[in-house]
């Protein structure tokens, strides 16, 4: 009978310690909501388990569309948000949705077409290549998605002084889903498409197309990460969140950023701004 006891007692605190054990586990992760192309890049894969290793701290991503990363967050879904549509992560800060927004690193956006270029626009700024293939009518790919590359798609179409919902037609073709899928369609199709320089170097099926225009200083496709706002949503954890966006802002993280490569060529340049902005 005492044996029972004691045995029930030990059951009773191993019980206990698994319980302390995995509630702790829990604590130590974080939700990373970022965008399809971030995750499409290979990076985060790479990158997270040197974090976790360092760090303990476990990272569940979600990758969805730009504004979609911004609905979960305004309503307190994730701890931390890291994507590339700068205008849209200032406006969240300054609702009082994100604490404080940092650059973390940078690619830029390149300009990708059918090598024969029937719209001959290899080499000029991106603002010519745009009037040239609205001109010419020439098969363009769009995401049509409302990600961060549509929308800096959408702002290249006005610096180049084309009002796009006017002016398309059967040319300006709508994927209506992630960036390779609208490579995809436009190694099909022949046609032209604004990709960030990541996607496209992790691009395998690239048939006829190459980059037709880059360098632009207007193509620079910033990253900022920003951590949900805890005084809003008392879920965030905040500690844990801010110490993932600290490490990548370290010299340490920058210098995993800077490591990765596809194919031998760097993807992403590290440029942090400790000080946020």
């Amino acid at each position: 009978m005492a044996f029972r006891r004691l045995y029930a007692a030990f059951a009773l605190l191993c019980g206990l310690a698994a319980g302390v054990a995995a509630s702790s586990a829990e604590d130590r992760e974080i939700v990373l909501a970022t965008t399809t192309a971030t995750q499409e890049s290979g990076l985060l894969d790479y990158l997270l388990p040197i974090f976790r290793d360092k760090t303990g701290i476990e990272v569940t991503v979600i990758a969805r569309r730009a504004d979609e990363v911004l609905d979960g967050a305004r309503r307190g879904e994730v701890d931390v948000v890291l994507m590339h549509a700068r205008p849209q992560e200032e406006k969240f800060v300054a609702d009082g949705f994100g604490a404080k927004r940092f650059d973390v690193m940078y690619n830029d956006y390149v300009l990708i077409g059918p090598k024969s270029d029937p719209a001959g626009v290899k080499g000029k700024d991106i603002a010519t290549a745009l009037k040239a293939i609205e001109a010419k009518g020439a098969p363009f790919v769009t995401r049509g998605d409302r990600s961060g590359a549509h929308a800096a798609e959408l702002a290249l179409w006005i610096v180049a002084g084309i009002d796009i919902a006017g002016a398309k037609g059967a040319w300006y073709r709508e994927a209506g889903k992630g960036m390779a899928a609208a490579l995809d369609a436009a190694r099909a199709a022949k046609a032209y498409v604004l990709s960030d320089r990541g996607s496209w170097i992790s691009f395998k099926e690239r048939g006829d197309l190459d980059i037709v225009v880059e360098g632009d200083k207007r193509l620079l496709n910033q990253y900022g990460a920003m951590l949900v706002n805890p005084e809003k949503f008392p879920n965030v954890k905040e500690e844990l969140g801010q110490a993932f966006i600290d490490w990548l802002i370290s010299p340490e993280g920058q210098a995993v950023i800077a490591a990765y490569k596809v194919d031998g060529q760097q993807l992403f340049f590290p440029n942090a701004d400790k000080s946020g902005g």
